[in-house]
């Protein structure tokens, strides 16, 4: 017999009735019935009832260990009696009646509790990440990623994508976000980056020849967190295609996710292939913003030629200086107290905006709140009119330029929607948003930046360049999103030296400047670049869909806290003396840390 196991904790079943067997796993949980002890032994794969009785000579081992601890025992599989079958395990039928128990390892008092649904505090779980792994909800989580990466790797390789490595140590690349830095030993002076993404190693492989890459990737970049973003590193699921137009991408991607998220979705609706085009203004004239929820029904408006010269003062005057005005439905809210609007009003106000203009139409078709009042009645009926609404229904006003105007906006459809509860239930809505603008202009410093990827080709490439203004000129870039999300961004490339030099020169950048940053892809595409692009879904958000999980920390095995710090194994730590003389590293901390955190003799001696 095996001296762990001869099954795992969720295999034996009533026709195992009498066989002997032997079980490894941790106490899940305790009972004793005064002559009989009850154990709830858990592995990684279930968990199974053992039993032993007063008068075994082992009942001490087993009483006095604590839960968590790790046991092996061994005895026969013995059928349950009707009355104390648990249809809620898949092992409920059988229980073991213990013969041998050996304590293979023993459990301190726990910090935290891993059976149950007590919550421990983030300090608590993130420091005791062993533990937090343990517990049900998180350990599936953890499943269900591995689960969705094999499978992803499976409907990748079937498409003919190659899976290829690319390198964790590179250089420094001064778009994005902040690098992670880490010191050349044998360079003084000089550092590799780790990569934020693979983005040009994985363009590099198209120029050599691979028609079709992908890799499960790691990225690190030096960002804050929040819900949907977890410091330091992440996962994406990179993939780059040679010969490839921006449809190809779709066409080659849309598939897995809906596989993905229909396999692993607990059965959700899925949005059928093809999955919808929307293209950025129009998103952000609809939604409001550049990532929209479609299980949201509400569709923002534009109003504006309504309040021109209007009644509506405050409006009228906004809009004569250039100014939009966006409307947002709120069906069916005429009929909800004058509370309702107060309360959504004073919300506005708390969110730094004057306050959230209404009107609200009654059954009788009047028209009620301050807007109303000082409106004609055909001005009214064409707001009503656009946004699809009639009698009984409301609708905000949100005034401003286009961008914050269309800002705050999404924010209020948002909340519209949550105070009317009118968010689909059970559903995965995906959607593209294509077109993209090439640039944007820097509010700060009134010069024009690129919006999104520097790499991406222009919609008409060169002559789009010579013969439009900046601002005009749209990308062949896109992001996939689902239910507000945004999974990915990608981009047909821009794989022409000249076309190159000539997008970043209207970004500001000298040709001096772009052959230093992005000489080895520059070059490369000197000796013969097929067009490609890719694309490039999170792995970390996609899970956290899956799993229905609010914080993308709860389906990472070992993530960082909100400061980018490891509880459990202490990062980022102070080092040695001798490992900064080895790397020709002097300290230069902040003096209001020196003063608080300098405690160690290796940082006084490193300053």
């Amino acid at each position: 017999m095996h001296p762990y196991r001869t099954h795992k904790c969720n295999e034996l079943r009533a026709e195992n009735a009498g066989d002997v067997v032997r079980l490894s796993g941790w106490i899940h949980s305790k009972r004793d019935h005064g002559n009989l002890l009850f154990i709830d032994l858990r592995d990684h794969y279930g968990m199974t009832q053992c039993v032993i009785d007063i008068s075994s000579d082992l009942f001490k081992i087993a009483e006095e260990a604590r839960v968590e601890s790790v046991l092996t025992v061994t005895g026969k599989v013995v059928k349950r009696t009707a009355e104390t079958v648990n249809p809620e395990m898949p092992t409920g039928e059988i229980e073991i009646y213990m013969d041998e128990v050996v304590l293979e390892s023993a459990c301190a008092v726990l910090p935290m509790q891993v059976a149950g649904n007590e919550e421990a505090g983030e300090e608590i779980r993130l420091r005791h990440r062993f533990l937090d792994l343990r517990r049900e909800q998180l350990h599936n989580n953890i499943k269900l990623r591995s689960n969705v990466i094999s499978e992803i790797r499976r409907l990748m390789t079937a498409q003919d994508f190659m899976e290829i490595q690319t390198p964790i140590l590179t250089a420094s690349s001064p778009e994005g976000a902040r690098d992670y830095l880490v010191p050349a030993r044998n360079h003084p002076g000089k550092f590799y980056a780790l990569p934020q993404a693979p983005q040009q190693f994985k363009q590099l492989l198209m120029v050599s020849g691979f028609d079709r890459y992908f890799q499960i990737a790691p990225c690190f970049r030096d960002e804050d967190a929040r819900a949907d973003r977890s410091p330091g590193e992440f996962y994406q699921l990179d993939f780059e295609m040679a010969y490839a137009t921006q449809e190809d991408v779709f066409a080659a991607i849309e598939p897995v996710m809906h596989e993905i998220f229909t396999k692993f979705g607990n059965g959700r609706d899925v949005t059928p292939l093809p999955f919808p085009r929307i293209p950025y203004k129009e998103s952000m004239l609809k939604y409001g913003c550049d990532k929209p929820d479609l299980r949201n029904p509400i569709l923002i408006a534009d109003v504006t030629e309504a309040f021109r010269d209007s009644g509506f003062g405050l409006f009228a005057k906004l809009v004569a200086a250039g100014n939009v005005v966006r409307a947002i439905p709120a069906p069916g809210a005429a009929s909800r107290p004058r509370s309702f609007f107060d309360k959504l009003n004073n919300w506005a106000r708390d969110e730094g905006k004057g306050g959230l203009g209404y009107i609200a139409i009654d059954e009788d078709g009047n028209g009620k709140g301050p807007i109303a009042k000082n409106l004609d009645d055909d001005r009214v009926k064409s707001i009503l009119e656009t946004c699809g609404l009639g009698n009984g229904d409301a609708v905000f006003f949100a005034c401003g330029n286009e961008q914050d105007a269309a800002s705050f906006a999404g924010i209020v459809r948002t909340r519209v929607c949550d105070e009317l509860d009118l968010l689909e239930q059970n559903k995965f809505k995906f959607c593209w948003v294509v077109d993209f603008p090439m640039y944007e202009l820097n509010e700060d410093t009134g010069k024009i930046d690129f919006s999104h990827n520097p790499f991406s080709m222009p919609q008409g490439g060169m002559e789009a360049l010579e013969s439009q203004e900046p601002l005009d000129i749209l990308a062949w870039q896109y992001d996939i999103v689902c239910n507000g999300i945004e999974l990915s961004s990608g981009a047909i490339r821009n794989h022409k030296p000249e076309i190159m030099y000539k997008a970043f020169g209207l970004a500001g950048y000298e040709a001096e400047v772009v052959e230093k940053e992005f000489g080895g892809m520059l070059r490369a595409f000197k000796f013969g670049a097929p067009p490609h692009g890719g694309c490039a879904p999170g792995i970390d958000r996609m899970v956290m869909l899956l799993a229905d999980e609010p914080n993308i920390r709860e389906v990472i095995a070992f993530p960082m806290n909100q400061r980018a710090e490891d509880l459990l194994m202490q990062a980022p730590s102070e080092v040695s003396v001798e490992q900064l003389r080895e790397l020709h590293i002097k300290l230069n901390l902040p003096k209001e840390k020196v003063k608080v955190e300098k405690t160690s003799e290796a940082e006084k001696k490193a300053e």
